[in-house]
């Protein structure tokens, strides 16, 4: 089931998300619509913040949007460990009309549960590894524009006040 994805500036984009305790039917069945979810908006990630529930999950397919062959699907993912540093061109799914310049780490290591509960490790790099910072990002109540300065912030803020002026039926 495709499920409405919340936009900035939402409440619970801004609070750190609730640890996983238990993988239920339910869980797996929530994976599922987010990783639907997220192919149909054509992203390479979603959290499930986003879609209004406040659990550490995320999913990510950076293989897209054109294919769909490397879905991932994390129960509380944590970054282990970081080096380097590189510069990407974000946008996301939670915040409008808007893409800019991050800067990231280059490689990560993560560590996460799998739907089966297995216990994941693994490293990652370039795309991957960025997509996977900026989903574990919602996790922790950041969106990629808390990592730019204070007034590339405000413009898009401004621009966001403007954006909703004009069509106040695209409002969640």
């Amino acid at each position: 089931m495709i499920l409405p994805v919340l936009t900035y500036p939402y409440p619970i984009l801004a609070q750190c998300a609730d640890p996983v305790e238990q993988i239920t039917p339910e869980l797996r069945a929530l994976a599922q619509d987010i990783l639907e979810t997220m192919y149909s908006k054509e992203g390479l990630g979603l959290a499930a913040p986003q879609v209004g529930v406040s659990k550490r999950l995320i999913v990510v397919d950076v293989s897209g949007p054109d294919k769909r062959e490397d879905a991932r699907i994390l129960i509380n993912p944590v970054i282990v460990s970081a080096c380097g540093l590189i510069e990407s061109n974000e946008g996301c799914l939670s915040v409008l009309n808007y893409r800019t310049k991050v800067q990231r780490s280059k490689q990560i290591r993560v560590q996460a549960l799998g739907l089966d509960g297995a216990a994941l490790e693994f490293d990652a790099e370039g795309m991957l590894a960025i997509c996977l910072q900026h989903e574990i990002d919602h996790l922790n109540g950041l969106l990629f524009i808390d990592h730019v300065s204070r007034l590339k912030r405000s413009l898009y803020e401004q621009k966001l006040k403007k954006w909703i002026k004009s069509k106040p039926e695209k409002q969640a």
